[in-house]
Formats: C-alpha cells, sequence, structure tokens
C-alpha cells in the first residue's frame, strides 16, 4: 500500500470490543475503507471500515487488539476499498487469508489491483453453464456432474474426509474435449495448524501447486481475516478467468468457519441476531459469495466454484447448510455411515443432486447413454438400500432371487463404483464400471435404459474391466 495514500490521522479512539475499534469524529471515513493503526508503542495494525455513523466509525482490525492504549492510538487512510494485487504470477503461490505471500517467496509483482468485492456480473451477460468438469470422482462425475460456471456445494460433518476429497479435486479436476488453460484457486479458512500442513504437503506433493493459487488462514489467525479470505480468492478468481482467459475451479473450505466468524463479529457490534446466533444479514453475505460464480458472454474463461461446509451434528436443517441450498445449484453429501464402513469418498448419491447436470452431459460432452446410466444406478441403489431395511428386520429367507441380486448390487455399487480411494479416473472408465456393476442385474430390471444402450454395454465383467484399469495405472 502506497505512503502517499496515508492522510489524515484521527486520534480519538472511544473504545475496543473484541476486533472492533470503535473511533469518534470520523464521518469522511468511507465504508470499506483500509485503514493503518499505531498504538503508543509503534506497532502498527491493519483494519477496515465497516460502519461509519454520526457518532461512530467502526473498524475491523485485522491483528490482535490486546494491548492497544485508547489514548495514543492513531488511526491514518490507507486506501478507500481493500484491494487484491493481481497477476499471472499469482499461480503456484501460496498467501495468507489477507492476500500477503506465506511462501518465502517476494511479493508479487502486481498488474492490477482490484476491490476484493468484486464486480456483480450482470445477469443478461451470463451464459447458461454447460461445459461438463471432469473430476476423477466416479460418484460425482457420473451422478452428480459439475458443471463449468456452476456452485456445487460439499456438505460434509465433523470427523468425515471432506479436506482429502477437496484436494484430491483440486488435483484431478479438469475441462476435458478442450484445448483451455484451467487453474484451482484454493481458500482454506480457519483450518488448524496439521490442516495447513496437509494442504501444503499435498499440493506440493502431487504437482497440484504448479496451476493453483492458494490462501490459507488458520484457526489461530483473526478473525476479521478469515472474512477477508474468500472474497481474496475469488477476486484473484476473476482476474484469471475474465482478463486471462483461464477456467478456474475454486474451492473454499471450511464456509462454517467464515459464518462462525460473521457471527462473532456480529456480536462484538451488538447486532441483534438471528437464527441459532448468526446475524440475519448472512443470508446475503453468502450469496456475494457464491454469486460470484459464472459464465460471462464474450468472455473466454469461466469460475465454477465448490464450497465445503461443515454441517454442526450433521444437521442439514443448520442455518448454514439451509441458507447455501438456497443460493446454489445443488449439493453432494458424505455419509457417515458410508464413511465408518471404510468407503472413500464416502458420497451418498441419494440426497446429492446437481441441478445444471443435464446442461454438461449426453453426446458430445460425455456420453449417449450417460444421463440414462445415472438414473439406473440411483434407481437400483435405492432399491438395495429399501431391502437392507427390509432384511433387516424379516432375514433374507424372505427375499425373492431378483431382491437378492439388487442387494448385491448395493454392496458391489459402494465396493467399487463409490469407493475408489486416490484413483483419478476419466468419466469413460466411471461409465465402464458403472455398466458392469448394472450387468448383475436382469436385463429386464434395467428399464431406465434403451434396448440399443444395453446391447451395446450390458455384460462388461468386473474382474477384466478392474484388471484393465489397474494395469493402464501402472
Amino acid at each position: 500500500m502506497s505512503s502517499n495514500l496515508l492522510k489524515k490521522v484521527y486520534s480519538e479512539v472511544s473504545y475496543v470490543s473484541g476486533p472492533l475499534l470503535f473511533l469518534q469524529n470520523a464521518p469522511d471515513l468511507s465504508y470499506n475503507a483500509i485503514v493503518q493503526i499505531k498504538d503508543g508503542a509503534g506497532r502498527v495494525r491493519g483494519g477496515q471500515v465497516i460502519e461509519v455513523s454520526k457518532e461512530y466509525t467502526v473498524l475491523q482490525v485485522f491483528e490482535e487488539t490486546s494491548g492497544i492504549d485508547l489514548s495514543s492510538t492513531t488511526v491514518s487512510l490507507v486506501d478507500n476499498v481493500a484491494r487484491l494485487g493481481v497477476a499471472r504470477e499469482m499461480i503456484g503461490r501460496r498467501f495468507n487469508g489477507a492476500g500477503e505471500p506465506i511462501d518465502g517467496l517476494p511479493p508479487v509483482v502486481a498488474d492490477k489491483r482490484l476491490p476484493i468485492g468484486g464486480a456483480p456480473i450482470n445477469p443478461v451477460a451470463r451464459q447458461k453453464p454447460e461445459e461438463f468438469i471432469q473430476t476423477g470422482i466416479s460418484t460425482i462425475d457420473t451422478l452428480i456432474s459439475l458443471v463449468r460456471g456452476q456452485k456445487l456445494p460439499i456438505f460434509s460433518g465433523s470427523g468425515l474426509p471432506a479436506n482429502e476429497l477437496a484436494a484430491q479435486i483440486a488435483r484431478q479436476a479438469t475441462v476435458i474435449g478442450e484445448d483451455t488453460e484451467f487453474a484451482v484457486v484454493f481458500a482454506a479458512m480457519g483450518v488448524t495448524q496439521r490442516e495447513l500442513t496437509f494442504f501444503t504437503q499435498e499440493f506440493e506433493r502431487t504437482g497440484a501447486l504448479a496451476r493453483s493459487v492458494l490462501f490459507l488462514n488458520k484457526a489461530d489467525d483473526p478473525a476479521v481475516e478469515r472474512l477477508l479470505t474468500p472474497k481474496m480468492a475469488l477476486t484473484a478468481a476473476e482476474y484469471l478467468a475474465f482478463e486471462l482467459g483461464y477456467h478456474v475451479l475454486v474451492i473454499l473450505t471450511d464456509m462454517t468457519n467464515y459464518c462462525e466468524a460473521l457471527r462473532e463479529i456480529g456480536g462484538a457490534r451488538e447486532e441483534i441476531p438471528g437464527r441459532r446466533g448468526y446475524p440475519g444479514y448472512m443470508y446475503t453475505d453468502l450469496a456475494s459469495i457464491y454469486e460470484r460464480a459464472g459464465v460471462v458472454e464474450g468472455l473466454k474463461g469461466s469460475i465454477t466454484q465448490l464450497p465445503i461446509l461443515t454441517m454442526p451434528d450433521d444437521d442439514v436443517t443448520h442455518p448454514i447448510p439451509d441458507l447455501t441450498g438456497y443460493i446454489t445449484e445443488g449439493q453432494i453429501y458424505l455419509a457417515r455411515a458410508l464413511h465408518n464402513k471404510g468407503v472413500y469418498p464416502p458420497i451418498n448419491p441419494g440426497p446429492s443432486l446437481s441441478r445444471l447436470m443435464n446442461n454438461g452431459i449426453g453426446e458430445g460432452k460425455t456420453r449417449k447413454d450417460h444421463k440414462n446410466v445415472a438414473d439406473q444406478l440411483q434407481a437400483a441403489y435405492a432399491n438395495g438400500l429399501d431391502l437392507r431395511r427390509l432384511v433387516a428386520i424379516t432375514g433374507e429367507d424372505a427375499l425373492s432371487e431378483n431382491d437378492k441380486l439388487y442387494l448385491k448390487f448395493a454392496d458391489e455399487f459402494e465396493r467399487h463404483f463409490v469407493s475408489q480411494g486416490s484413483a483419478d479416473r476419466s468419466v469413460e472408465e466411471s461409465l465402464s464400471i458403472a455398466w458392469a456393476i448394472l450387468s448383475q442385474l436382469p436385463k429386464s430390471e434395467l428399464t431406465r435404459l434403451s434396448n440399443d444402450q444395453i446391447d451395446k454395454y450390458y455384460g462388461a465383467k468386473m474382474d477384466e474391466l478392474w484388471g484393465a484399469i489397474r494395469q493402464d495405472r501402472l
């Protein structure tokens, strides 16, 4: 931040409440302005204006507020709005939640300094998302397909491997069938040191860092910085996408930590709380983040979002997943029951949904039989789960031979299709595995598939297919 922007100095600091500093007689400071706070000991902190009134100007302090002496603390203007310096050279770099380098390398020489609030996308200029993104995860690619420009959250629970799944998607995701530049912007909010080490090592070990920009906010960093992290990440993504033409996948984890920071700041401001203590404007705040995804007419690039959130007590009616579900275009659920059985990734196909899936699959995009295969897998698996519950009451003796085949199908589906470990599968491989499992059911049961599709693909042998896939991986 250039020194020539430092102007008037304000010294009437009234009081400090948590991460907030209340300043009197500074009505000319504008909302969202970035300020410099200097205490009597000479220590300098950053801050941002979050409220302006005749009586008080409220500042969010980016560092700890302990030790601030009200009588000797001064505030000066740095910039009229929070900005991030952006450049192509950000790819391959790691930053903290405030956009400062943490990889030991020099600061990025910025081509531009962009406001982190972003420019809203004109609804008329939005294009319909319809290009398939291959994540390498069979359950997502086949049943909950991700489309370029979509926002598709992952609903997780405490202890479930959402972080491992996020790192795997960041490593494997690509736009197939196009010679395009693809980048990943990864933002971690409120993560522990162990999680931070995992992400850093995983991105470096797999080479994913070479096409990624990482914004990492730790759990012991200020809550105020946590609120900046997704905005910093999306500002970098917008520059890469809409000015440099990249297709950008933005992964945000964990949005629950972001919302907890919102609640903490709201409490410090003594706001009237909404549901479960969260501020009433949380829906609007989340929408301002999620709606920065999309495809814009006339621009080459795109932004696709995969927000990850942890549902407290696995409660999908909690305000954070509830509001997220309203704003986004579907959801991917991680199931604790599958995780307890050793299935990875433990994605539950039943309640998971991608509302834009049909736009991005089919002939010329993935494969002509894709939609029918997905419908048949969902129907057969749901039937198998119903029979499991019945068997728990009556035992298997009351089942018909077809019922036993559906029970076996459910087991094989979880073991070979949903559970794939760290493997990177193409959508062709995923569909082939699906046909191999479906081929264990009689043709008469495959009512969601056409006769032509059954004639072409039915009869795939699981053992031979598995052997071919393993051989291809060696």
